[in-house]
């Protein structure tokens, strides 16, 4: 879960359908060349996103619940907003999401060999609990993150819930950003013209949670950003007093599109017993060392999500308290993960131009 930048380096964890052109040819690891989208950022007036949302006051952050007018137009087109939680079983959901999977991958670099590359890991995406997805989940912001910022990106296939149980995949992922630091030179990165890691709902509650660990254990090389996109930080039930007043979110959006109460309990039934669902490693907020000395953090967090507001708590804590260097962008009225399951929204393309100009950000912190 990880990205390297010199070329830089980025491990990553999310992919989203979208229509390849022939743009900006890339290679991939045993693979054919393949294509991506000449243009990646649409025009800025066609989806109203709130940028850098720090400056807005805590008392707005519910109205961003407020379902987008495109979202229920698409939504309506299908016959209503999708949701998870109408599986029955994991295994049931993750039948039916493989009819849409194509093959996978691993390791991607550009055509022209360039050495020395930034580095990324990327921990895909397990829709708020390990127990879904897989490599394609990240495989477009890979490609992009390639072909845009001549990044090396190593994409992290760690083991899922059921049939392994917490901390499996946490552990995996941080086995896997340790690999891939020892392992740069061979793939053509140097971590110490960036390092950065990030991941997508579970994917981003294991960012956060290696960062901590990556700090706290000292290792080498350091990080130099994190990329979380619809974080889960906290467990439901343990959010700490001194948030419970802005703590929203999960309150106000039981039956949110994609991702709702029923679909959460799903996968944390399958994944981690309740009553170690207030580890830090599970909830990372609660990290019992605090979280000062963490690299800049980029977050893209949806306003339809019942895991918007710990996504929004946790920046304001890095940033207030820590001092730490956020970016945040926020879509108003979008479920959690939308651009996924609706690729063709103006919203969803936004998305994915915003993942691709924070990591970007997040590069230019480190030279500061």
């Amino acid at each position: 879960m990880g990205h390297f930048r010199g070329r830089n380096s980025i491990v990553q964890l999310t992919s989203t359908p979208y229509p390849l052109t022939e743009g900006n040819r890339c290679k991939r690891n045993k693979h054919p060349a393949f294509f991506l989208p000449s243009s990646l950022t649409p025009n800025q007036n066609t989806y109203r996103t709130v940028e850098y949302f720090r400056m807005a006051d805590i008392k707005n952050w519910s109205s961003l619940g407020e379902p987008d007018a495109e979202f229920l137009e698409v939504a309506k087109s299908i016959g209503g907003a999708p949701d998870l939680g109408v599986f029955p079983t994991i295994q049931a959901m993750r039948d039916f999401l493989e009819q849409s999977k194509a093959a996978t991958q691993d390791l991607y670099g550009p055509i022209s060999g360039v050495s020395q590359r930034d580095h990324e890991v990327e921990m895909r995406d397990g829709k708020k609990i390990s127990c879904i997805g897989g490599l394609t989940n990240e495989e477009l912001l890979c490609k992009l993150l390639v072909s845009k910022l001549g990044m090396t990106a190593v994409n992290v296939d760690y083991r899922l819930g059921p049939e392994h149980k917490f901390p499996t995949a946490h552990n995996d992922c941080l086995d896997a950003t340790k690999w891939a630091a020892s392992n740069a030179s061979s793939l053509g990165a140097d971590p110490s013209k960036g390092f950065i890691i990030g991941g997508t709902s579970a994917g981003g509650n294991i960012t956060a949670t290696v960062s901590h660990q990556w700090r706290d254990e000292k290792q080498s090389p350091p990080l130099t950003g994190s990329h979380l996109m619809i974080p889960a930080v906290v467990a439901a039930g343990h959010v700490p007093e001194e948030f419970a007043a802005d703590y929203k979110s999960y309150g106000e959006l039981p039956n949110a599109a994609i991702l709702s109460h029923k679909a959460m309990d799903l996968f944390a039934d399958n994944y981690c017993p309740v009553e170690k669902r207030s580890d830090p490693i599970f909830s990372p907020l609660l990290w019992p060392t605090g979280h000062g000395g963490l690299p800049p953090q980029y977050f893209q967090i949806c306003g339809g999500d019942p895991l918007r507001d710990e996504g929004l708590i946790y920046e304001r804590l890095l940033r207030e308290k820590e001092g730490t260097a956020t970016k945040v962008d926020v879509y108003p009225g979008q479920p959690h993960g939308f651009w996924s399951v609706f690729p063709q929204m103006k919203a969803s393309q936004k998305f994915i131009g915003d993942s691709v100009k924070g990591v970007e950000w997040l590069l230019q912190q480190k030279k500061k």
